[in-house]
């Protein structure tokens, strides 16, 4: 169940192929059943806040054991933690946790589209999945990321076009 539901009194039901776990009138947890002996089956989103509290947890903690994540998010954990270090794996984890409010499908588009763009950072991911799921174009100010490479863009002036126009490398086929 969430970490935030710890230490309070929670309802379980089991049924055969589920188990329902609720708080105060309100399902906080749903399971597929195991019917084998000792079996324990997590919901790696449960425990991410729990793990961002203590961030060292992240490659040892037993709920994230075996948790079939697509190839972007490893890309994206080691850029976070090779750019960041520490704050990279704490950052890292905030972008796990906005699974508890999007789908899996549009959090991956993010990624992908964060990797594309060399946004590298919470802030930029959850941007990318708002502007995804509200189907506006995104605007991101990459000026609060300091340890991004700057790009440089000169000025075309006319002058240069028409040198093309001149040389006879401006015309078409």
């Amino acid at each position: 169940m969430p970490v935030a539901y710890g230490h309070q009194d929670v309802w379980v039901r089991g049924y055969v192929d589920k188990v329902v776990i609720g708080c105060r009138g309100e399902i906080i947890a749903r399971h597929p059943r195991s019917w084998d002996r000792e079996d324990v089956i997590f919901d790696p989103v449960h425990y991410l806040p729990l793990i961002e509290q203590k961030i060292n947890a992240l490659d040892q903690a037993a709920p994230l054991q075996g948790w079939a994540l697509p190839e972007e998010f490893a890309t994206l954990c080691r850029l976070m933690e090779g750019r960041m270090a520490k704050h990279g794996r704490r950052e890292y984890v905030q972008v796990l946790r906005l699974l508890e409010s999007f789908d899996m499908a549009d959090l991956h588009a993010a990624i992908k589209q964060a990797l594309q763009l060399g946004a590298i950072g919470f802030d930029a991911v959850k941007h990318l999945i708002l502007c995804r799921i509200e189907r506006r174009p995104p605007r991101l100010d990459l000026s609060i990321y300091p340890y991004l490479p700057r790009a440089t863009v000169e000025t075309t002036s006319a002058k240069a076009y028409m040198g093309l126009l001149s040389s006879g490398k401006g015309e078409a086929a």
